[in-house]
């Protein structure tokens, strides 16, 4: 059986300058008639910095949704047609004040598949150098950095409340246990 659901008429409620919301009138796999709500996102990337040394770079910034701040991992949002990998370059830089001799690929997130159309891309990033931080206008944060060890554990403790940031923390620690970690990529 498939489980596909097909398009009858889409209809743009809300056009913003981050996302967009639609409207779509759909068939059920079963041929009864639904509306689904969908956010139009242009996805990000999200990265994993780690020093030689195991210190893991981190992101202090406030989150208006949550009205609270929380600690992250660098992240960004893809630019129309931009490359995930050179998204996660800039974000690096700009977030951290760092480059990256390897950028390897640890996962690919839906972070909510229900109603959002956002893709975010995982990176590890490894071999770094400092370079200067160059936020973004309106762009507030500092960065926190960690030995892995105590951010996993934050992470698993619940401490850590961001999905991506908990995802590449226990990802990587769980490769790393498992003597499995990805080859690096240039």
């Amino acid at each position: 059986m498939s489980y596909e659901e097909r398009t009858t008429h889409q209809e743009r409620v809300y056009a913003g300058r981050i996302l967009n919301l639609r409207r779509d009138q759909v068939l059920l796999p079963d041929g009864r008639p639904t509306t689904r709500e969908v956010v139009e996102h242009p996805g990000g990337v999200s990265i994993l910095a780690l020093e030689e040394d195991g210190t893991v770079l981190l992101v202090r910034q406030y989150r208006y949704p949550y009205r609270q701040e929380l600690l992250e991992i660098p992240a960004g949002k893809r630019e129309p047609g931009e490359d995930p990998e050179a998204c996660g370059r800039r974000e690096l830089e700009e977030e951290t004040g760092r480059v990256a001799d390897q950028f390897t690929l640890l996962a690919t997130l839906y972070p909510t598949p229900a109603y959002c159309t956002e893709v975010i891309y995982v990176y590890l990033a490894t071999g770094l150098h400092k370079t200067r931080q160059h936020l973004d206008e309106g762009e507030f944060l500092s960065v926190v950095e960690m030995p892995l060890e105590e951010a996993v554990s934050l992470a698993v403790e619940g401490k850590l409340p961001d999905a991506k940031t908990q995802i590449a923390l226990l990802k990587y620690d769980a490769l790393r246990r498992r003597n499995q970690l990805p080859e690096r990529g240039a």
